[in-house]
């Protein structure tokens, strides 16, 4: 803790509480009992956290404070942390004498012992990679490996809207699973409260720390509305909020709320927010002097592959980091940043626990080459694009925020006869970045939806109509391939 009036019992009590009684206490003891060394590591790396002045000596540090916290804690750069910790942990990779680092290829597949009939127990031992390389014909490679840890992000482009980029489609949970391997909770999709609804920007996130630094949501007519939903207002979760929009929204037949911030100073604004005032500049949209039009969008994977405190999966020498595992940490529903924590924290413990396995595990050295022999290339990519929007659209319809046993079961048909096609494509024709995708966004949809099926309750991120209230004793949704 970076606030000597804060503790974390306090953050332990915000996160049980924004996860809905679903929260794995004992994963959130391990991360906070790890989190100050880890973030010292950051800040060791080069990470430039704000600070309260010139000198981020002692409790120097500005903290600010999100939806769901009772306290401020949570360290930033500016509006763009995510940004300055890759940049700087990117930057040192590529300088290490000791990784190598290929840009544009795509992970297809896993390479498993049991598929190859190896004796002994079931373990990774390497992947198929797609190489799109400029200098190289496009073929997908074997990758050797004695240890992979997958690093690939959520699923939350499989629907229409959300803040995230086109290359978040599940693909290491597909992996995952074809591999082998159990997930959990992926009925619980976080929708983020405040997506800017603009059509040249469909996907920019309006971070929480707005409405952490007194950003009001607002109807169409200036109006507040959070108040009538909540007593923490714009401070509440963000499950609430995202609902509270959505019934807003339906309510009054509009097509967007409005997230005000116009009330505070414009110096502490631009200081605070530089990313986001510059952005919305482009777009004639002034953040200092008018409310900014939103919308809910998909955000957050709350689920995925089963993990233990070092990240290790069901299959031995495969580990899982960051939004595509399922520790236990958010439940049902992720406080915010906890996300950037639990990646930081999962990260180190995976690389102490391969460094200390590594040196015993023999590297396979005859594994098959990927065989192409019997597929040709598409002329039909329509089919593909077809198949994506398609499933965009009624994963959004049907399995969005406010869900029913009857949408979810329409969404199974749906993806039941896109698998269809899916794997008949994947059957007959080359790789294309296309393909993958499909392939991977139509598993993981599948996943969401049974999961969703299987919760008889509404909780957290997950809301249907037909089980309003909350069972007791609530357990993790989890699949077994």
């Amino acid at each position: 803790m970076f606030d000597e009036t804060d503790s974390v019992d306090s953050h332990v009590d915000d996160t049980l509480i924004a996860g809905a009684g679903m929260c794995d206490r004992e994963a959130f003891e391990f991360i906070a009992g790890t989190a100050r060394h880890c973030v010292q590591w950051l800040i060791d790396q080069g990470v430039l956290f704000d600070t309260e002045n010139s000198t981020p000596a002692g409790g120097g540090y500005h903290l600010t404070r999100e939806g769901g916290h009772s306290h401020r804690r949570i360290l930033h750069a500016a509006d763009a942390t995510g940004k300055a910790v890759e940049t700087t942990l990117v930057g040192k990779a590529a300088a290490h004498p000791g990784i190598q680092i290929l840009e544009r290829c795509n992970a297809v597949d896993l390479v498993t012992s049991n598929r190859l009939g190896l004796p002994g127990t079931r373990r990774v031992v390497g992947a198929y990679i797609w190489n799109r390389a400029k200098e190289r014909v496009e073929r997908v490679e074997l990758c050797r490996a004695r240890a992979v840890v997958l690093a690939t992000g959520g699923a939350s482009k499989v629907y229409q809207y959300t803040t995230n980029p086109d290359i978040s489609s599940g693909d290491g949970i597909a992996m995952a699973w074809r591999a082998g391997c159990r997930v959990a909770n992926l009925e619980f999709n976080q929708f983020h409260p405040t997506c800017l609804f603009h059509p040249q920007a469909r996907n920019f996130l309006l971070t929480e720390a707005l409405r952490g630094e007194g950003a009001y949501l607002r109807r169409p007519d200036g109006s507040r509305f959070m108040p009538d939903f909540d007593p923490r207002a714009e401070l509440a979760p963000r499950d609430i909020v995202a609902r509270a929009i959505d019934h807003e929204m339906k309510r009054l037949g509009a097509d967007c709320m409005y997230l005000d911030i116009s009330h505070r100073p414009e110096a502490f604004i631009r200081q605070h927010f530089p990313t986001i005032y510059d952005k919305l500049l482009t777009l004639d949209i002034d953040l200092t002097r008018q409310p900014i039009p939103i919308v809910p969008a998909t955000h957050y994977t709350c689920g995925g592959v089963m993990v233990d405190k070092h990240g290790r999966t069901d299959l031995d020498g495969l580990y899982a980091i960051g939004e595509v595992s399922y520790t236990g940490l958010h439940g049902a529903n992720r406080l915010a940043s906890n996300s950037l924590l639990e990646c930081l924290v999962y990260g180190w413990s995976a690389a102490e626990d391969i460094q200390r396995r590594l040196p015993a595990i023999a590297q396979v050295r005859q594994l098959p080459p990927w065989d192409e022999s019997r597929v040709n290339n598409s002329d039909e990519e329509v089919v593909l694009q077809h198949n994506w929007h398609e499933l965009r659209l009624f994963m959004w319809d049907y399995v969005g925020i406010v869900r029913t046993t009857k949408r979810l079961e329409r969404a199974l048909h749906r993806i039941e006869l896109l698998t269809r096609e899916i794997d008949e494509y994947y059957s007959n024709f080359r790789i294309s970045n296309n393909l993958l995708e499909v392939r991977n966004l139509v598993q993981v949809a599948e996943l969401i939806v049974k999961s969703a099926l299987q919760r008889k309750e509404s909780r957290g991120l997950h809301f249907t109509l037909d089980y309003p209230a909350m069972q007791p004793d609530p357990q993790p949704t989890i699949l077994q391939p």
